[in-house]
Parts: structure tokens; C-alpha cells; sequence
């Protein structure tokens, strides 16, 4: 898989402004059911590498919201992440001590029935894995 023509130079799994377009999904979302938070799982090792998951970003993310709403504003509509301090390692970790079903969740960038094995994300959770010192059921 190749990256987008424009896009050369970024990692493989890069999309566009992906969690601009996800969190205002998630913005309309709050809007309709009443929530004042939205939970993300960026975690430490995403900020290295995407700038879309910066502090910087999401503060100003959280501004552009609440200004196009004002539900959102009155509730004071918090874009909260919790995991941003914590490596991959540590997130497999704290899931592994809170019994998180590891065969359910899905890591692979690339299209299939089964983890390649071979993409960024495959890569990235493997290491993770073996740091955290946990055996991964998809291996």
C-alpha cells in the first residue's frame, strides 16, 4: 500500500485529518444525546507520530466545538484522553489487568479477515506486547 500522491513522506497509515473528522462525528453526536465528554485513546507513542493527536490540537479541536454549538458550550464539552501520558506498552499492560478481551480488538492497517502482521500497526502492537511482557492471543 502505497501513501496518496500529496501524502509521500508520511507514515503508511496516515488519513487526512482523521481525528478532526472522527471527534466532530463524535461532537454531534454529544450534541444529540446530552454528553459533556468525549473519550479518546490516543496514547503517548500516537503523539510521535500523528499531529492530529497533539495537546495543541485537541485544545484547539475542543474550542472549534464548543463554538459551533451552544449545547456544547453550555455543557462545557471536554475532549478527554485519558491514555496520553502512557506508552503502547503500559496501555497493554493496564488492558491485561482489566481483563480487556484482546482477540476483539483490531490493530491492522490493511484490509483482511486477519492481522497482517507486517503493517505499522501490526509492528507497533507486537512490540508493545513483548514489552508489556504479555502474550498477544492473535500470535
Amino acid at each position: 500500500m502505497r501513501a496518496p500522491r500529496g501524502l509521500a513522506g508520511l507514515p503508511r497509515a496516515y488519513i487526512p485529518m482523521k481525528n478532526a473528522i472522527y471527534y466532530s462525528v463524535a461532537a454531534a453526536f454529544a450534541e444529540e444525546v446530552g454528553a459533556g465528554r468525549i473519550v479518546g485513546g490516543h496514547n503517548r507513542d500516537d503523539m510521535r507520530v500523528y499531529e492530529d493527536t497533539s495537546e495543541q490540537f485537541f485544545s484547539r479541536l475542543q474550542s472549534t466545538l464548543r463554538s459551533g454549538s451552544d449545547r456544547l458550550r453550555s455543557r462545557r464539552m471536554t475532549i478527554w484522553r485519558p491514555l496520553r501520558g502512557m506508552d503502547k506498552a503500559s496501555v497493554v499492560s493496564m488492558a491485561y489487568n482489566l481483563g480487556v478481551p484482546f482477540e476483539l480488538t483490531w490493530s491492522c492497517h490493511e484490509e483482511g479477515t486477519e492481522h497482517c502482521g507486517r503493517c505499522p500497526g501490526c509492528l507497533l502492537r507486537k512490540r508493545a506486547f513483548k514489552e508489556a511482557g504479555i502474550s498477544d492471543p492473535l500470535r
